[in-house]
Formats: C-alpha cells, structure tokens, sequence
C-alpha cells in the first residue's frame, strides 16, 4: 500500500505559504508506516516543535493501473474519507531553504491520518463538489470546497500514474485548504465532511 499526497492544490494555501502556483500536481510520498492505525493514540513527536494540521479529502484506490488517462481515471477510484497530512513545518521550512527533500517533515510514522469511514462514489455523486472543515477545540480552523481545487481528481489520478502504478487499497491525499496551523498537546481535532462528524482525534 501507497500513499501518495499532494501539495499546493488550493491557491489560497499556496499563498499563505509564500509558495508559487504550481502548474503541475506537486506529488509527495508517505511510507506505509506513517499511517497512524485505527484506534491508536496519536503522539506529538518528540522531534519538532511546530507541528501543523493539514485536513484533506482522501481517495481508495480500486483498481490497479498505470499511465491513466484522465477521461478514465475515475474508474480507479471508488470511496473517499477524510485525512490530516500532519506536518512538521518547522523541519520543513529548515529542508526547504536547504533544497532538500521533505520527508523528515512529512513522511514520519504516524504523520498520516485517515478516517477509518468512506463515502462510496457513485454516479449520482461522482461529480458533486464535496465540502469539508476541521475544527480545533471546537472553532472551525479549516473549511474546504473541491471544487476549488487547482487539479481534480481525475487530473491527479492521471499525472500520478504517468510516473508510479496505482495498486488497490492506495490512498490519495488530495490537497488541503487554506487554514493550516499549529495544534499542541491536549488540542482536539474534529473533522467533518458536510455536516457528518468524520473524526475526533486527540493530539497527546
């Protein structure tokens, strides 16, 4: 299993970032054990001391593929649930001055979360926009609209199969929204997709 994410796909991020638009999916990779498990605690880590949530839609991969076309790239995905890319932006910021890749601030174990509930697609709602929000002790600090994504779905299907084959079971972190920032010891996160609570995660 895979994960795969990607970067930049909300201008309004992209800017409070100080970053560029990217003309291009922005694709990153999380090994499988920074999938934090059903049911299991999640631990600030010891090794940053800014650490950032991230909400985002998440897609299931459903059929094995490679070099998707974008008209057909739906056909490879078949649910999508909602995550947190947790990011360890302080490490981060310190690699990116560097030129150096991001995995000490990304790809860590337990830096990806997902909830372990799916929304099945279909074609009644394969083309709907989906609205989503993480709050922070209970404040909304994170409100997000697919529709105003850079690339879609289909698009990141189809550029991510140019260069890695997608195997059933991968996961597809699609971008986060403006709103990204600092949780500490004690906060607890609520994720939501329209009004359906999606998750409660308590930082430890």
């Amino acid at each position: 299993m895979k994960i795969f994410c990607v970067g930049r796909n909300y201008i309004d991020h992209a800017k409070e970032l100080g970053n560029a638009v990217p003309e291009e999916p922005v694709i990153f990779m999380k090994p499988k054990s920074a999938l934090l498990q059903t049911n299991t605690p999640f631990y600030y880590p010891a090794f940053t001391n800014e650490l950032h949530y991230e909400v985002e839609i998440v897609l299931r991969i459903c059929k094995n593929g490679r070099s998707i076309q974008e008209n057909a790239a739906s056909q490879f995905y078949n649910a999508y649930s909602l995550g947190i890319d947790f990011t360890a932006r302080d490490i981060q910021g310190e690699l990116k001055k560097k030129g150096l890749p991001w995995e000490k601030a990304k790809a860590w174990d337990n830096s990806a979360f997902i909830s372990n509930k799916f929304v099945e697609l279909n074609e009644a709602n394969l083309k709907s926009p989906i609205l989503f929000s993480l709050k922070q002790n209970e404040k909304i600090v994170q409100s997000g609209n697919t529709k105003d994504m850079i690339f879609s779905f289909n698009q990141i299907i189809s550029h991510i199969s140019m260069y890695f084959s997608l195997n059933i079971g991968d996961l597809v972190y699609t971008g986060t929204p403006a709103g990204v920032g600092e949780c500490l010891p004690g906060d607890k996160l609520e994720g939501f997709i329209g009004e359906e609570a999606f998750f409660n995660l308590d930082i430890k």
